[in-house]
């Protein structure tokens, strides 16, 4: 619901402007080659994800968001997935505005498409036995659902030479396998890194008295 109200809030708001308004608001929002990389707007990497300028991909986002995408949110927790959701939005807008630059191409590149493909390749991991009625009329499973979604992103891409987007969902997909490995995921480096500097303040007491006691010696007033 988080993503859904940010996404569809900030387009809905854009799409209703005016052509001056929007040409303003696209320059501080939307990413691109130029933007990201000749004009130093790095905050567009956050920003641009949420800007979706074609309504019926609006609408397909929407929809995919509410129905698979919670699945994950159920395993991972809220706070795992929203972290999710932004590693794979940067990733894949940071990889699609430097295909641009390679291509020459000053395109927009805004909308939640790489979380959401990312989501069902991840979904396709996690329930990849799991019965799905894809549009509720195709009887599949998750790994199924995982290959198809595959081959449409291949094929969509070659076809239509949209070099910028399969930069982006490579790069999150990419990032969505590295997430999911159980031996070279970044939160599993972080999570030893935290306890190897744990241990450094820790130490070991030893029991005992390094002295004879005396009758002039304190009581203890410490247990152990």
């Amino acid at each position: 619901m988080i993503l859904i109200i940010l996404h569809l809030g900030v387009s809905l708001v854009w799409m209703m402007c005016d052509v001056e308004t929007r040409a303003q608001v696209a320059s501080w929002l939307a990413a691109s080659p130029d933007t990201v990389w000749r004009q130093g707007k790095v905050w567009t990497l956050v920003t641009g994800p949420l800007l979706e300028v074609r309504f019926v991909t609006l609408c397909l986002t929407i929809f995919m968001l509410w129905t698979f995408l919670p699945a994950l949110e159920r395993f991972w927790g809220t706070r795992r997935f929203l972290r999710f959701a932004a590693i794979t939005a940067i990733a894949g807008t940071l990889a699609s505005t430097a295909m641009g630059l390679v291509t020459g191409r000053d395109v927009w590149v805004g909308g939640l498409d790489t979380v959401v493909f990312s989501g069902l390749i991840a979904y396709g991991v996690l329930y990849a036995r799991q019965p799905v009625q894809f549009f509720g009329v195709l009887p599949i499973t998750g790994r199924q659902l995982m290959y198809g979604i595959t081959a449409f992103l291949v094929l969509f891409i070659v076809l239509q030479q949209a070099w910028e987007d399969g930069a982006g969902f490579a790069a999150a997909i990419g990032m969505t396998l590295l997430l999911m490995n159980k031996s070279w995921s970044p939160e599993l480096w972080w999570g030893r890194w935290r306890r190897r500097r744990a241990r450094k303040h820790l130490d070991v007491l030893q029991g005992g008295r390094t002295k004879p006691r005396t009758d002039r010696d304190e009581p203890p007033r410490w247990v152990n």
